[in-house]
């Protein structure tokens, strides 16, 4: 069974705890040692100034003319070490013999240590470590020069390194003291800093909020729409594929990081941040392309850390809503055919209850040929059932409106191409013929005429939508694919034409206008099968 992994306040306190005691106790164990050594050079610096100071002292040199050396100077070696609490002061002649030590019984022998020759010799002041023979001691030795300047003898002052040990160990509680406090400070500091570390997380262990990041950045790719949010200094934080892609910019194009005005230099995202007051469905220009926008400040508490923005092309909610308009259209020719239908199966049952069943069963045949007529038209020569289902739809229309809607006999069409995005030609196709019926409604029944023509010339589909009604006037010309241009008098209408160019541009087409033989409106157009998307190369 796998264990359980600790908490992650229990982490901080465990590894802030044992790195404050581990910092405590290195620092102690250094301090411990630099005192340690400070001392050590304190008393070797005494020993020598000692020894310095007995070797200078006339009644010492006087000492080493006496006839009996050692009864003049053993008595000053000793006051010396008593007034100066040195472990010993020894005191030789040149040839390192002892005139003076703390054991009366080698007085007379030759000096240990093998440490004398700097000063018997060259006339050197120094600090020695050696082992004699009380122990290893910290020593002080000085020459003994007389009047004539020529060396007489040694002066050696010692601090035995037993009884410096005792001194560092006088240290040692009151540096324990001070690291064992350090360390509880530490105990208690990483107790409060890992309850506020997980407070700051929302009491979240990291698990979770990897889990959390991981989710985040999996549902910002995954929605359709471009986000982008900005920190309070309106630098970008975190941008979507699909914001690259509406601001057409690579992929690879790293957007984090640098100002929002440098990306979106007419962004309303600073104000937002100013004010906190949020913006919904607004529209605006993004690089020349039209979109909708939403901007939403971001509080932690009553503070405004940030803005995210979610924008959506226009192009996009357009096609949403001729996707509807469309639906709209299927319904309507369903409801036509089942229109058309009825009033078929009326007048069959009133052929029926007058006993005139010649005529029924003649009118029968007659709609029967007719429909088997359109449907083996249909599968030889558009074999696409999309478009198939879009030409049969309207023809159904035309029924119920009175209208000859004329699918021309040279239409042929195997295919549409995979990549070729039918709903755009559906918008197409759909608006140009919805135009057609609207211009010939209010001419006489007989006059009422709308032909269509939809071929595959190898490398474009090639499409003719031509009405029987007015045409379009030479004032309206020129602005009838950029204006909202209508023949009607409702204000929401005349945007049939403008999507149409859009979606033919979509596609990488070509839109004409001419007049048509039939006298009103002739619309050609032009898709190339290769195909493109105009907004994602631009």
């Amino acid at each position: 069974m796998k264990k359980e992994r600790a908490s992650l306040q229990s982490r901080i306190f465990s590894f802030g705890a044992a790195f404050v005691s581990l910092v405590a106790i290195i620092i102690g164990i250094s301090f411990y040692f630099i005192v340690s050594d400070a001392i050590e050079r304190q008393i070797g610096e005494r020993a020598l100034n000692i020894a310095v100071t007995t070797a200078g002292r006339p009644d010492i040199i006087a000492g080493f003319h006496a006839d009996n050396p050692s009864d003049a100077l053993q008595p000053i070696a000793t006051d010396i070490q008593s007034s100066t609490g040195a472990e010993y002061v020894v005191i030789g002649n040149k040839e390192g013999i002892r005139y003076a030590h703390p054991v009366i019984e080698r007085i007379g022998e030759k000096m240990v240590g093998d440490d004398n020759e700097q000063a018997l010799i060259y006339g050197h002041s120094y600090i020695s470590e050696a082992t004699g023979t009380l122990g290893t001691a910290l020593r002080g030795k000085a020459p003994v020069i007389d009047e004539t300047g020529e060396i007489i003898g040694i002066i050696s002052v010692g601090f035995l390194k037993e009884d410096m040990t005792t001194i560092f160990i006088q240290y040692v509680d009151n540096i324990a003291f001070i690291v064992v406090i350090a360390i509880l400070i530490g105990i208690i500091g990483s107790s409060i800093l890992a309850r506020n570390i997980k407070k700051e997380l929302f009491n979240l262990e990291p698990i979770e909020i990897a889990n959390l990041f991981t989710e985040r950045n999996a549902l910002i790719e995954s929605v359709r729409e471009g986000i982008i949010m900005v920190d309070a200094k309106g630098t970008i934080t975190t941008a979507n594929v699909a914001a690259h892609e509406i601001l057409s910019l690579p992929a690879q194009t790293e957007l984090v990081g640098r100002n929002i005005w440098d990306v979106i230099p007419n962004t309303y995202l600073p104000q937002v941040l100013e004010s906190g007051i949020e913006h919904l469905d607004r529209p605006m220009e993004i690089r020349g392309k039209k979109a909708i926008v939403n901007r939403i400040p971001i509080r932690v508490g009553d503070k405004i850390v940030g803005a995210v923005s979610s924008f959506r092309s226009q192009s996009d909610i357009d096609r949403l809503a001729e996707e509807l308009s469309q639906v709209k259209q299927y319904t309507e020719a369903l409801r036509a055919q089942t229109h058309e239908y009825h009033n078929f199966l009326y007048t069959i049952s009133g052929l029926i209850q007058l006993n005139s069943y010649d005529e029924a069963i003649n009118l029968i045949h007659v709609e029967t040929a007719e429909h088997q007529s359109l449907i083996q038209f249909m599968t030889k020569r558009l074999q696409d059932p999309f478009l198939g289902g879009i030409v049969i739809g309207f023809l159904n229309r035309a029924k119920e409106l009175k209208v000859r809607f004329i699918l021309d006999e040279d239409s042929y069409l195997e295919k549409l191409p995979k990549h070729l995005q039918k709903h755009l030609l559906v918008s197409i196709i759909g608006n140009l013929v919805t135009n057609a019926f609207e211009a010939v409604e209010s001419l006489q029944e007989e006059m009422r005429m709308v032909r269509i023509l939809i071929v595959d010339n190898r490398d474009e589909i090639l499409i003719e939508v031509e009405d029987s009604g007015t045409g379009v006037s030479e004032e309206v010309l020129d602005i009838v694919w950029k204006e909202k241009v209508s023949t009607k008098s409702d204000k929401n209408r005349g945007f049939g034409l403008v999507k149409v160019k859009e979606n033919i541009n979509d596609l990488g087409g070509t839109i004409a206008l001419e007049k048509g033989d039939l006298g009103g409106a002739l619309f050609i157009v032009s898709i190339p099968k290769g195909g493109y998307l105009h907004d994602k190369t631009n």
